[in-house]
């Protein structure tokens, strides 16, 4: 989404509050309209139509609380996050209960209000795909909302759609971690199958001599632990789905046997007495293309053909980029609801973190990183909290001052306080006047600072030319 399609209808009765939002998302390139109170906001609305209303609790008039339950009876699409510079927790909860996006404290920093504003467009756009989606490919867009809307999982959601209401074995091809299970889970919740069960067996984890009593079951006494009958993955599965991951490790006699299943839909226990009838559907999985295997001799070819009646490949997380911002959100909102923390979001600059990783883990590594990054951050991820992808006394992960510049000695705490503060506003003013380009008076009211002392501080910092910096 290019920031500058995109329209924000800032609502506040105090003239000050509505300049500096629409400087501050006027700078990233939004288009922003301005209301004074609650009916004027509700006009607006549905002349304009804008993509996001940021809006102020308490207004003379109609004030944020009713006007947000007008806007949200007329156009429930448009995210709502509402403003208050009072202390109240009832106001808060009481406008996410009637269905505002977010709640943001005034004097609000640019960066947190950014944040927020573009999470609330990002969770409405998502959120608007997968409606789309759910049109074009009924029920399998449900996989979108767990892996992400780019053009690759599109593709595998129309794959989806097709093969899932067949019979057909199908091979998912993917890396590790990168969601082949999710896909296999999606093609048996919309198959006929989908009241029967799906059980998982991971090929690779199951030691050599337990395999063939883990696939087809075995009966007391067969061997010496048998001190009960068991029933196997294939007869557990019984009416549904057996998924069989990594199914290139199974060692090839076990092959033969499972080719012979799959031919007969007979299964016989270790130790029975008789052939069990089988009804199930065969999804594998592996992180190689069987093929290969074939002619490296680790994989027979008769049993391939047997599986191989329709394929899905998986791409890694490194070629669907585009995922990864909506799959960190939505990882860190689950995390951070499971620790009962607030996290308002991810910083500009750990998002460049993430998205510069290449993710050999894919997104169960991303997982795991947003779920450390949640129980670290302070309010919002920094790159500081990535620390797998970002290690500690790495350049950008390093604090704005850091006291690794003093060597060895340890300085006076007064020293350190007053050079860390003279770095963090160095740098805080030469990102204002970038983001300006150059404009004093506006870098002043970003900052919220007044004119004179934005001088005084640029000539104090020798910032006599606005030099390149990240985005506040």
């Amino acid at each position: 989404m290019a920031n500058k399609n995109i329209c924000v209808l800032v609502v506040d009765d105090q003239p000050n509050v509505r300049a500096l939002a629409q400087n501050i998302l006027s700078a990233e390139g939004y288009s922003v309209l301005c209301a004074k109170d609650g009916a004027e906001a509700i006009e607006v609305v549905r002349v304009e139509f804008p993509d996001l209303v940021l809006m102020d609790i308490h207004m003379p008039g109609v004030d944020g609380i009713e006007a947000l339950k007008t806007l949200v009876k007329t156009h429930p699409s448009i995210p709502v996050i509402m403003m208050s510079a009072y202390e109240e927790i009832r106001p808060a909860v009481e406008v996410m209960k009637l269905g505002a996006r977010n709640y943001l404290r005034v004097p609000f920093d640019g960066e947190e209000l950014l944040v927020q504003v573009k999470r609330a467009l990002e969770e409405t756009h998502v959120k608007r795909e997968v409606t789309r989606l759910q049109t074009i490919l009924g029920n399998s867009a449900e996989l979108c909302e767990l892996m992400g809307s780019s053009q690759e999982i599109m593709r595998i959601c129309e794959q989806l759609n097709k093969v899932a209401a067949t019979d057909f074995t199908v091979v998912i091809y993917g890396e590790s971690g990168s969601g082949k299970e999710l896909v296999a889970r999606a093609i048996h919740r919309n198959s006929h199958r989908a009241s029967g069960p799906f059980v998982p067996v991971d090929c690779g984890s199951i030691p050599e001599n337990l395999i063939e009593s883990e696939l087809f079951g075995h009966e007391r006494g067969a061997f010496t632990s048998a001190y009960q009958q068991k029933k196997g993955s294939f007869e557990r599965a019984s009416g549904g789905t057996l998924f069989l991951d990594e199914v290139a490790n199974l060692p090839t006699s076990m092959q033969a046997k499972l080719l012979r299943a799959l031919q007969e839909r007979k299964i016989e226990r270790i130790g029975g007495d008789g052939p069990i009838p089988i009804d199930i559907r065969i999804i594998a999985a592996g992180n190689r293309r069987l093929e290969g295997l074939i002619t490296e001799g680790k994989f027979r070819e008769d049993l391939f053909h047997r599986l191989n009646e329709f394929f899905i490949e998986v791409p890694p997380l490194r070629r669907r980029k585009e995922d990864l911002i909506y799959l960190a959100d939505r990882f860190m909102r689950a995390k951070a609801n499971e620790l009962k923390k607030e996290v308002r979001g991810i910083s500009h600059a750990a998002l460049q973190v993430l998205l510069d990783y290449n993710w050999p883990g894919n997104v169960r590594e991303l997982c795991n990183a947003i779920n450390r990054a949640v129980l670290l951050c302070d309010g919002i991820i920094r790159p500081q909290d990535l620390t797998a992808l970002c290690p500690v006394g790495s350049e950008v992960c390093a604090p704005s001052a850091g006291i690794d510049s003093y060597g060895d000695e340890i300085p006076p705490l007064k020293e350190t306080k007053r050079r860390a503060i003279e770095e963090i506003e160095r740098e805080l003013i030469a990102r204002a006047l970038e983001k300006t380009g150059g404009n004093k008076s506006r870098a002043a009211r970003i900052l919220q600072i007044d004119y004179k002392t934005i001088l005084s501080k640029i000539k104090e910092h020798g910032l006599g030319r606005p030099r390149k910096a990240a985005p506040l």
